[in-house]
């Protein structure tokens, strides 16, 4: 898969209440409404500009905070490509694959890649391609793969399980 967008960057420890305000949490139920509100108090430009495939760029502990599934969600309805960090929080991580949002680790890139420019991921040869190189990550497992394709774990279930 190929995944090419503009890079959003951000620092360390973004954390759920950052990514989705929590103020929202039993309120904006819609994803539409979602992605209106995705980084709102960390870039209050993020939900007016962001493109579909653009690239989230983190440094450590991306998604630390809250369980809250919104803010994978969110950023996967804002059009959000694929999110690149030096480490993520277990939970969003899991969070991520389980609804089709590519969370990569790549430290090298993280330092490299320069708010604004466009990158591309290919993620069946394990590389980030920007302005300063071509840097890999671990490769995905299969069914991650799976999972991305199919758009979420709920789809990809349905599929494996031939009730689509």
């Amino acid at each position: 898969m190929i995944i090419k967008g503009k890079v959003w960057k951000y620092g360390n420890d973004v954390n759920t209440d950052v990514i989705f305000p929590g103020k929202y949490t039993y309120t904006v139920t819609d994803p539409a409404e979602m992605a209106k509100v995705a980084l709102e108090d960390l870039d209050p430009e993020f939900a007016q500009k962001v493109q579909k495939g653009d690239i989230i760029v983190g440094g450590t502990n991306f998604g630390c905070g809250s369980s809250r599934e919104q803010a994978a969600a969110c950023l996967v309805s804002a059009g959000v490509g694929a999110v690149i960090a030096k480490t993520f929080a277990r939970i969003y991580f899991r969070n991520c694959i389980n609804f089709g949002l590519p969370a990569l680790t790549s430290a090298l890139a993280v330092d490299a890649v320069v708010h604004g420019e466009t990158i591309e991921i290919d993620t069946d040869k394990g590389e980030i391609r920007c302005q300063a190189g071509v840097f890999k990550f671990p490769p995905l497992p299969r069914e991650v793969v799976g999972i991305f394709d199919a758009g979420g774990l709920i789809p990809y279930t349905k599929k494996q399980m031939g009730i689509e």
